[in-house]
C-alpha cells in the first residue's frame, strides 16, 4: 500500500467518494496490499497523482473489504482499475473484450497520465466509453474468466 493514497475500507466510503467526487476522474484501485503488482502500480499512482491533482482523485480499495464492488465489477484478477466521473462508471476500449476496468499495471508513468487525460476529456464532452491512447503492447492480455456459468 502506497503511504501517499487515500484508502477505502468499506462499501460506504466508496459509495460516499463516488457520489462526491465531481470534475475529476475517481480511480479506484482494486486490489491487496501485500500483492506485488499492486505494489507496482500503486508506486506509479501515487507518483502521479500530484501531476493529476486538478484531473484526478486516486484511492486504493481492498478487494476483502469491498465484495459488494469487487463481485460488481467482476474483479478476478487484481489489481483491478475503475474509473468514474461524476458519478457515472466511465468505461475504456482497451482493444480487449472487458471495457469496464483496466487490470494489471500500468507499463510506464506515462500511459497512466496519458490515460486520465483521455477520460477526463471524454467525459468532459459528456462521453461514457473513451479510446485507450495507451499502445496495445503495453496493455496486459488476460482470459475473461466466468464464474457460476
Amino acid at each position: 500500500m502506497s503511504l501517499f493514497l487515500s484508502k477505502l475500507s468499506c462499501k460506504r466510503d466508496i459509495d460516499e467518494v463516488i457520489k462526491t467526487v465531481a470534475e475529476k476522474v475517481l480511480v479506484l484501485r482494486f486490489g491487496r496490499d501485500e500483492d506485488s503488482v499492486c505494489l507496482q502500480l500503486d508506486e506509479i499512482l501515487s507518483k502521479t497523482s500530484h501531476d493529476l491533482s486538478n484531473m484526478a482523485s486516486i484511492y486504493i480499495v481492498d478487494v476483502d473489504s469491498a465484495p459488494v464492488y469487487t463481485r460488481y465489477f467482476d474483479i478476478s484478477y487484481i489489481p483491478s482499475t475503475v474509473f468514474f466521473f461524476n458519478g457515472q462508471h466511465m468505461k475504456v476500449d482497451y482493444g480487449s473484450p472487458d471495457h469496464t476496468k483496466f487490470v494489471g499495471s500500468f507499463k510506464t508513468k506515462q500511459d497512466f497520465l496519458d490515460l486520465i487525460e483521455v477520460i477526463y476529456r471524454g467525459a468532459m464532452r459528456g462521453k461514457m466509453i473513451v479510446k485507450s491512447p495507451i499502445d496495445p503492447q503495453n496493455i496486459p492480455k488476460y482470459d475473461l474468466l466466468y464464474h457460476g456459468i
